[in-house]
């Protein structure tokens, strides 16, 4: 669906997104696809459409007085949708839910346009805790040591050094400027446009040393990257998912190996070597320590040495 066939009440709730809450276009995007997937399958539910085509409901012309007469069975029933006819993981229901609720919060809280908040006691399923899947030093000094005679090779270590030791999300790698590192470190523009200070270890140092002799020169307009494509363009998320894909079927081979899970191998392997959460919790830019806490797992094996070490496993009864 293009921009101009949106109603109005989305738009401005789209534009109030990236430029007062300072959500990311991707982000934005999400929104967008979930708002109009829900409006189109309660007008088409409204007006007796298969479902099967509701990619064909025109929902322009949606207003605000229509949205006042949904309800929350109206947002249950779409929720029902997702996952009986569009086989929605729990996990995207949820982000569906978190739409909703915002868009609502937003239609009365900020436009008071309407009275009731529909979307307030909406439930989201609830989410199985799942451990987060990272490398083991053995799997991540393999992968790295794999990188060494690869095209690129100076600026794909030099990466790959700044998600496994930093942490830090590949949209942020990719964001990074030149003027980003002062000394030791690097200022990181994260989620909602918020900066934080992250420090540059000897390792990453010394990658970044090694590829600035060889970097491409950058031949955009505006501020300079940090990473610079052979083209000598900014490198996107895409590009970087590729390279260490890449690497990964050269190296280990691992089930869909990404950026992301490198991110994981980091905080996992800081956490295990005695990071304590606050300054986790800051290293990856984490708005709430709750999020942080899923690298507090800890594993078997390690709760089986535990019990194993106990004093009172050595007596026989």
């Amino acid at each position: 669906m293009t921009q101009g066939k949106l109603p109005k009440i989305l738009k401005d709730f789209l534009i109030y997104l990236t430029t007062i809450t300072g959500k990311s276009q991707r982000t934005r995007n999400e929104y967008q696809y979930d708002l109009v997937l829900v409006f189109r399958f309660l007008k088409a539910v409204q007006e007796d459409l298969p479902t099967n085509e509701i990619h064909k409901v025109d929902i322009s012309d949606i207003t605000i007085d229509w949205i006042k007469e949904l309800s929350l069975e109206d947002l249950y029933l779409f929720l029902e949708y997702c996952e009986v006819q569009r086989q929605n993981s729990a996990a995207a229901r949820a982000r569906k839910v978190a739409t909703l609720k915002s868009f609502f919060k937003y239609l009365k809280g900020k436009r008071r346009l309407i009275d009731e908040n529909i979307a307030e006691e909406l439930e989201a399923p609830k989410l199985g805790k799942r451990k987060p899947v990272y490398l083991n030093m053995e799997e991540a000094t393999v992968f790295i040591h794999s990188i060494e005679g690869r095209l690129h090779s100076k600026r794909d270590l030099c990466m790959m050094m700044f998600l496994l030791n930093l942490g830090i999300r590949v949209t942020e790698l990719c964001s990074l400027n030149l003027n980003s590192i002062q000394d030791r470190k690097v200022t990181v523009i994260g989620k909602g446009n918020k900066e934080r200070t992250v420090y540059l270890n000897d390792a990453c140092m010394t990658a970044l040393e090694s590829y600035l002799k060889e970097r491409h020169i950058f031949k955009g307009s505006g501020e300079e990257p940090l990473f610079v494509s052979q083209k000598g363009t900014r490198l996107t998320r895409q590009t970087v998912a590729k390279i260490v894909k890449k690497i990964n079927v050269a190296a280990l081979q691992r089930d869909n190996l990404t950026p992301h899970k490198l991110r994981h191998t980091s905080a996992t392997m800081m956490y295990k070597a005695g990071a304590d959460i606050r300054s986790l919790q800051h290293i990856l830019g984490h708005s709430s320590v709750a999020t942080t806490q899923i690298y507090t797992h800890i594993e078997d094996e390690q709760i089986q040495e535990v019990m194993n070490n106990n004093p009172f496993n050595n007596l026989i009864m």
